[in-house]
């Protein structure tokens, strides 16, 4: 697929996938791909985003997103603070909007925000001078994992278009799910979900994707097999019998994964409950886990996603070639 040229993103914030067109994210993945070349070198300090200031600020518990986020502000150079909720005046009963008007009166450049509401954080968007990037909002989007989890696939791959992509578990509840379904849509990818119906959203087939509640059947001949984890903590009643039925029907093993392409390569955006919905023997496989290089890619896609949008006020070309 020939995507169209562009040279900048359409919006100051990224909010979500959903809005950006195949040219914008094939941006996004080309300096991404860059950046992972400059993360591989022996010096990984630049001076890109030198005098900004970026603001992480997570009403939710992280460690891939809120870490890989703030390696990637210090290594373009900006100065980088980290807000939790515990510790700032949301405590004294602060609004959401009031903490956000608030750092945006101090001149912050960017804000990432990841907070449970779906919704959110386009609201703070709407709201501040300064660019906004989301870090996961409720069960809305998480774009920058789907835009990872694109360049690590593309990146063993060779490409997007055309590759099925089977992804299984906790449907209803994965914000993961929803960015990858339209990023990979766009990008010409086959989308399966496969889950048991209590964890399929309502009318999730609007997306073009395809429904499979057996996992041997959702995973024949596909390219990628990528798992999610079942989100206990926003379950509001009984979804799944127990653990160990849920990894009966629907973990990932060897023997469900023979029924997948002989290299089909098999992604987890993490945190990983293994016994759950992976088993060890095959989240370990050196030869078809992506998983770590999904953890790889997080940095120079955030690395990219904040050059971009600060590039109308640094004047910054990227790293150099």
């Amino acid at each position: 697929m020939i995507m169209p040229s562009a040279e900048s993103l359409s919006s100051r914030h990224l909010i979500g996938i959903e809005g950006l067109s195949p040219a914008e994210i094939g941006l996004l993945l080309d300096l991404s791909d860059r950046y992972v070349d400059f993360n591989r070198s022996a010096n990984k300090k630049g001076d890109a985003l030198r005098g900004r200031t970026i603001i992480n600020v997570f009403f939710e518990n992280s460690t891939r997103t809120r870490t890989s986020f703030e390696l990637a502000g210090k290594r373009l150079g900006a100065d980088v603070i980290n807000i939790s909720p515990e510790v700032s005046s949301v405590r004294k009963g602060e609004t959401l909007l009031d903490t956000a008007l608030t750092l945006d009166a101090m001149h912050a450049d960017l804000l990432v925000v990841r907070h449970p509401e779906s919704g959110a954080v386009g609201l703070i968007s709407q709201k501040v001078r300064c660019s906004v990037v989301n870090g996961g909002d409720g069960a809305h989007e998480h774009p920058t994992q789907a835009l990872l989890d694109a360049l690590a696939i593309r990146r063993r791959k060779g490409k997007l278009s055309g590759l099925i992509v089977a992804i299984c578990g906790d449907i209803l509840h994965s914000r993961v799910a929803r960015s990858n379904m339209i990023l990979l849509r766009t990008m010409g990818a086959e989308v399966r979900l496969v889950a048991p119906r209590t964890l399929l959203p309502a009318e999730v087939e609007r997306y073009g994707v395809t429904v499979h509640s057996n996992l041997s059947e959702g995973l024949k001949d596909a390219d990628i097999v990528m798992m999610l984890r079942l989100q206990q903590e926003r379950m509001r009643g009984s979804f799944v019998p127990s653990t160990t039925e849920y990894f009966r029907f629907f973990g990932l093993d060897s023997q469900k994964l023979a029924m997948a392409k002989p290299d089909a390569l098999i992604m987890h955006p993490g945190p990983m409950n293994r016994g759950v919905e992976i088993d060890s023997d095959v989240a370990d496989d050196i030869n078809r886990s992506l998983i770590q290089e999904q953890v790889e890619m997080g940095v120079a896609v955030r690395m990219a996603c904040l050059d971009l949008l600060t590039r109308d006020l640094t004047g910054n070309e990227g790293p150099a070639e």
